[in-house]
């Protein structure tokens, strides 16, 4: 199966990853990505960028390496309210806005509060992707947040990353594979992150294209097969 972008991929400004935007561009490019995220994390994340960083993207061309470059956050979910750390104002000025769980932001809860957290997150026009929902530390009730995301628009994340077994995310591949299951089941498109943190790990799907391989997922449900697909969300 051939994909055409990555919307998941950090910069050196989210603190804790290791490449420019130049080189995040410049890889995707050698890999036949047509176009790539740059969603670094809002400033709840220890190191994470201030908020002026989000303010000034509009700094990177359209394109670069003759890739597209989408202008981007990951923000944080800081409460089981669906609270994240970046403003509406700020999160509408942007071209893509991921909201995940990162435990130093927010304790991961049970089923119930983190279910509601995330129905509440996905409600926010602002917010255009979950990301990693399969974290297992962070339980969920998959049919109702799976039924919330499709109901309001909002793309589910399948992230490589958790899905590698040295991950500190590792753990949860039955649950990935249940999210995925049901997003067939609801004929819910979902995306496939690599939440790359340096420039070789951009459009790296390699866990995730073996879980999908072994369940034969339709094409026109994997978003990265089609940048006009993702526009469709975004």
């Amino acid at each position: 199966m051939s994909f055409v972008l990555d919307a998941h991929c950090h910069t050196v400004a989210s603190g804790h990853a290791y490449s420019t935007v130049q080189e995040i561009a410049k890889h995707a490019s050698e890999i036949g990505l047509e176009l790539v995220a740059i969603t670094d994390h809002s400033d709840k994340m220890p190191g994470g960028a201030p908020l002026f960083h989000f303010h000034n993207l509009n700094v990177i061309p359209q394109k670069v390496h003759g890739v597209e470059i989408l202008k981007g956050a990951e923000v944080n979910i800081m409460d089981y309210d669906g609270n994240v750390d970046l403003d509406d104002y700020t999160m509408e000025i942007l071209d893509i806005v991921i909201a995940s769980f990162h435990p130093p932001c927010i304790r991961p809860g049970n089923i119930h509060e983190n279910t509601r957290a995330l129905i509440n997150v996905i409600k926010n026009p602002n917010i255009d992707v979950i990301g990693h929902p399969g974290d297992p530390r962070f339980p969920i009730d998959i049919k109702a947040v799976v039924a919330a995301a499709k109901e309001y628009g909002t793309l589910l994340e399948i992230n490589n990353n958790s899905l590698n077994p040295n991950s500190f995310r590792a753990g949860g591949t039955d649950i990935i594979k249940e999210i995925i299951l049901e997003c067939v089941r609801m004929d819910m498109p979902f995306i496939i992150g690599s939440d790359a943190h340096i420039s070789f790990d951009v459009g790296n799907f390699k866990y995730a294209e073996k879980l999908i391989g072994q369940l034969d997922i339709p094409k026109d449900l994997i978003v990265n097969t089609s940048v006009e697909l993702l526009r469709e969300f975004i």
